[in-house]
């Protein structure tokens, strides 16, 4: 398994030597123990071996009848993962070399250079070789591959170099590689990848994949224990809203002892002892929920190439739907709703597709609560247009009597003793506080020689201008 001190997950493996070489052994033989190589050829003996030895993983998905109804031509899966190697026999022809967004010199050339995405990629779509009838074939062989690289393998030479990047710059090097994926036409987004923290720029990546039609699958994690009592840590992009999580199955349908068993789990697919043809050119079986998410993804591209306008979220339902679980719509945080049937899934999807959305009940000049009908009658009826005039009148006489009556009051006041020619009763002349600005009186009771004084009588009105 590759790691990155718990933050970034490789999910090739699940347990320690669960990736192991097939053998090399006659067409008539079982296949035994892991242990010696078995190469790509054209001696039918041993594709035959290959061939053999994936038939109860395609059973078990039931693909052989999905066939029947399309092998997914006209569907682009992104792959995206250590990269994938176009020149492996089984999948010749059927890749397109994608962006690399993980800053390392490593060349495409080298041996340790996407080990683990071309497995996945042969998984999902492989063609076998010599006309198809030996070597790996995937679940929708006519599919193409859309290679996008956005980590390392454990044994490439940059490894180091790249574990020691800040975590944003990692989780970056994804979200960029799935906005990429969708500008490079994938409708199928394949992610067999781990992160144990969520990011902000993969979310958003995330969707605007969906938002253009991409179906996003990605494995659950391989942190399962055996006991199974407690939850194992959620994973991400597999956690995300809108991503199809996909948890491991053994070869007896039960769910692996690795495979990461919590809510965000949707479906199950084969996950111990997966063919896969390395970027060798060797045949392998691989352990983990990487291979079950690649087998789903396969799925899903038959779906869409059978339904290229369903929406990603009803290819979805056609999978969980359809999925296998013992009892109907059982759910568990182990396997899902179950292992992907991949024609029941098609059949599904097929349904979905002639749905329409029934026709309301209501009448389209309805109104929510009732409209203006239902609406209570106001406790006062509203004024009309002589009560308002009406009104304004009485408004404007009570503001003139009121006028009038603190001219009275002011009037009933003022001293009786006010002299002719005085500006109003109680105001003295300047002459009679001393001198000062004719005709003007800075405050009741002042007198420039002695200050404020109080006059003889009363207070005046407040100081005014003569």
């Amino acid at each position: 398994m590759l790691g990155r001190r718990g933050r970034l997950i490789m999910l090739a493996t699940g347990v320690a030597g669960a990736v192991a070489i097939m053998p090399s052994v006659p067409a008539a033989a079982s296949v035994p123990a892991a242990g010696s190589v078995l190469a790509a050829g054209s001696v039918s003996a041993r594709a035959d071996v290959v061939r053999d030895s994936q038939q109860w993983v395609l059973d078990m998905l039931d693909v052989p009848a999905a066939w029947s109804v399309t092998k997914g031509a006209g569907v682009t899966v992104a792959v995206i993962d250590s990269g994938v190697d176009p020149k492996i026999t089984d999948l010749k022809g059927s890749v397109v070399p994608g962006h690399d967004f993980t800053g390392l010199n490593t060349q495409p050339g080298s041996s340790h250079w996407g080990e683990h995405g071309t497995w996945m990629a042969s998984i999902i779509a492989g063609h076998g070789h010599d006309g198809g009838v030996d070597g790996i074939t995937g679940i929708a062989p006519e599919a193409k591959i859309l290679s996008i690289r956005v980590i390392p393998d454990h044994d490439d030479p940059g490894y180091r170099a790249y574990d020691s990047e800040p975590e944003q710059r990692i989780q970056k090097s994804l979200a960029d590689g799935i906005v990429a994926a969708v500008n490079g036409g994938a409708r199928v987004i394949s992610m067999s990848i781990g992160y144990s923290a969520p990011s902000g720029a993969v979310r958003a990546a995330l969707q605007y994949a969906a938002a253009h039609g991409a179906v996003l699958i990605a494995s659950s994690g391989n942190s399962g224990h055996d006991d199974q009592r407690h939850d194992a840590p959620v994973s991400f992009p597999a956690e995300y809203p809108g991503v199809l999580s996909v948890g491991a199955l053994d070869s007896h349908g039960k769910a692996a002892g690795f495979s990461s068993n919590n809510l965000s789990v949707k479906v199950a697919a084969p996950g111990v002892g997966v063919p896969a043809q390395g970027r060798d050119g060797m045949y392998w079986t691989v352990d983990g929920t990487s291979p079950a998410c690649a087998l789903v993804a396969g799925v899903a591209a038959l779906i869409v190439s059978k339904y290229p306008r369903l929406s990603p979220a009803l290819v979805l339902q056609a999978l969980t739907t359809t999925a296998r679980n013992g009892r109907p719509h059982a759910y568990n945080a182990l396997t899902g709703f179950g292992t992907v049937d991949a024609a029941a899934a098609l059949s599904a999807a097929g349904g979905l597709m002639t749905v329409r959305p029934a026709g309301s009940q209501v009448a389209p000049s309805a109104r929510f609560g009732g409209g203006p009908a239902a609406v209570p009658a106001p406790p006062v009826p509203p004024r009309g247009i002589g009560e308002l005039v009406l009104f304004m009148m009485l408004g404007v006489i009570s503001l003139v009597l009121a006028g009038g009556a603190v001219l009275v009051l002011r009037a009933a006041r003022s001293p009786r003793g006010g002299r002719p020619g005085s500006h109003a009763a109680g105001y003295r002349s300047p002459s009679e506080y001393g001198s000062g600005q004719a005709g003007h009186v800075r405050a009741p009771g002042y007198r420039p020689d002695a200050g404020y004084a109080v006059p003889r009588t009363e207070r005046g009105a407040p100081d005014d201008q003569g």
